[in-house]
């Protein structure tokens, strides 16, 4: 039975919602196709009607990622409300659908160049959002600096926050505070 294309669109997006959520939870080797086509409602089969492999939904499932991430930096009211937001216990404890540099840092150089480079352009543009964002409190001109160094430290806090979460739950919270507390100085908030 042939689908329609407005089938065919609805399928994509449920393959890309679930590779988004599945690739963050636990990173792009610990999930395969079949589980993701699982997930979305779909049959292996249809696989490569929708994507050349999985390495072009990755790359995809990266970029739409980084979307996301992205919209809610954007529309966050303050820095207070995204550090408390990034660095707190339902970001940790929620990966699917959290910050894809925190999910994926650490896989992202053995993965194919288009996923790389969808990463790269992701984290290039969250940067040049929280340098935005940190011009609004600019006393000194090191905006970009300070975004770097406040990126980092948040998605390395948050990324050893959970690494602790399960055999030292309070020095996971305790990352969590720190790191908040002295982001809130650099962001001069």
């Amino acid at each position: 039975m042939k689908v329609t294309k407005e089938k065919a669109a609805e399928h994509r997006a449920a393959i890309l919602k679930a590779a988004c959520r599945l690739f963050r939870e636990r990173g792009f080797d610990g999930v395969n196709v079949a589980e993701i086509m699982r997930e979305a409602g779909l049959t292996h089969g249809g696989f490569y009607g929708h994507f050349a492999s999985k390495d072009a939904l990755a790359a995809e499932a990266c970029g739409k990622a980084f979307e996301g991430s992205n919209e809610k930096l954007r529309n966050r009211p303050d820095l207070a409300t995204m550090l408390d937001a990034y660095l707190s216990v339902q970001h940790r404890d929620h990966p699917g659908n959290g910050c894809p540099m925190a999910s994926y840092g650490s896989a992202i150089a053995r993965q194919d160049d288009s996923v790389q480079r969808e990463f790269c352009d992701g984290m290039d543009e969250y940067l040049a959002g929280l340098t935005e964002r940190l011009g609004e409190n600019a006393v000194d001109g090191d905006e970009r600096d300070r975004a770097i160094l406040m990126l980092s430290a948040a998605v390395g806090g948050l990324v050893l926050s959970r690494a602790a979460a399960q055999s030292s739950p309070d020095v996971s919270a305790e990352i969590l505070q720190a790191v908040r507390d002295q982001l809130r100085v650099v962001a001069k908030v």
